[in-house]
């Protein structure tokens, strides 16, 4: 349940250390809105998903119709004769909990102010709660996955999307208006983000770099990281300079709230071992960790669709109840 912070401002998203006694109505509901695509999984209280159902919108549109039928038709097709406890949304964006809405997302102008708490309330009938995808992770992390049972940890969305959420001391962190780190500044005066500012970890450490970096080498223009990788010494110095980039930001976490564990989900999956190797080994290098133990990187599951984010969703409905 949320406890209400000191200075009366937003609850801090407390995390409940298991999930409660079964409810009534045990299905959960979950939603994962992404740049064009809208996921939606059905999921009972061991986490296991039921159903999942997806549904695309154009993310450069300016009028908001393409995402409500997106959200409608994931939603209606996943939920569809039902009974759900609720619904909970992980939004890869700026997003206001309380509201239940985005703020932006800087790439999806259709996005800016959407309501989407609103909209799948008066669909489904069923309280809906909001979060940012990447602090979802962690709940999903936490309880059905390589988090279970530490009290302290960061879960990172990598590719298209790239944020961090850390779970510190028994607490999930969501600060009111806080971001997931995609734009913390890691070159001072580097590539024009856009958010308007220079060198911000997104420039440098997601799908987009990768390929402008890949075809500037003349390795293909829609190369993928497992591309690369299966490349060898052709792709090597690519790979090892997005490994290192992606370890600039993780540093960064280190440092403040020195997690300890840092588990990888996304893009990074199909960089193999080799890949989590070289983050791990460039994070230990330049954290200067002092703690009893070094900084790990481990790989979320391989050879399945990275369904975290919606486990966190339906773990947020459960920080409700």
């Amino acid at each position: 349940m949320a406890a209400l912070a000191p200075d009366g401002g937003r609850p801090r998203l407390r995390l409940v250390p298991d999930p409660p006694a079964a409810p009534a109505r045990p299905l959960l509901g979950a939603v994962e809105m992404l740049p064009g695509q809208v996921r939606a999984a059905l999921v009972d209280r061991a986490g296991k998903l039921l159903r999942r159902t997806a549904a695309g919108f154009d993310p450069a549109a300016r009028e908001a119709a393409g995402v409500d039928a997106a959200v409608r038709q994931a939603a209606g097709e996943c939920f569809d004769g039902c009974e759900l406890t609720g619904v909970g949304v992980a939004a890869a964006g700026l997003v206001d909990p309380e509201r239940g809405s985005f703020i932006e997302v800087n790439e999806v102008p259709a996005l800016r102010g959407y309501p989407v708490a609103e909209v799948l309330r008066r669909a489904l009938g069923v309280p809906v709660y909001v979060e940012h995808r990447a602090r979802l992770q962690v709940l999903g992390d936490r309880w059905f996955g390589a988090g279970r049972g530490l009290e302290s940890f960061a879960s990172v969305s990598t590719g298209e999307v790239l944020g961090v959420g850390v779970f510190y001391d028994g607490e999930l962190l969501a600060p009111h208006g806080g971001r997931s780190g995609a734009h913390m500044t890691v070159l001072a005066g580097g590539e024009l983000c856009t958010c308007g500012a220079r060198g911000c970890w997104k420039t440098v450490a997601t799908t987009r770099w990768l390929r402008q970096r890949a075809r500037a080498a003349g390795l293909g223009a829609e190369v993928t990281l497992a591309e690369l990788v299966r490349r060898g010494d052709g792709g090597r110095p690519v790979v090892e300079e997005y490994a290192d980039n992606l370890a600039l930001g993780l540093v960064n976490i280190q440092q403040l709230f020195a997690p300890g564990l840092f588990v990888l989900h996304g893009e990074a999956v199909e960089g193999g071992e080799g890949f989590r190797a070289r983050v791990e080994e460039r994070l230990r290098r330049d954290s200067g960790w002092s703690t009893a133990a070094p900084p790990r990187v481990v790989l979320g599951e391989a050879g399945r669709p990275d369904d975290v984010a919606l486990l966190g969703g339906a773990g947020l409905v459960l920080t409700h109840r």
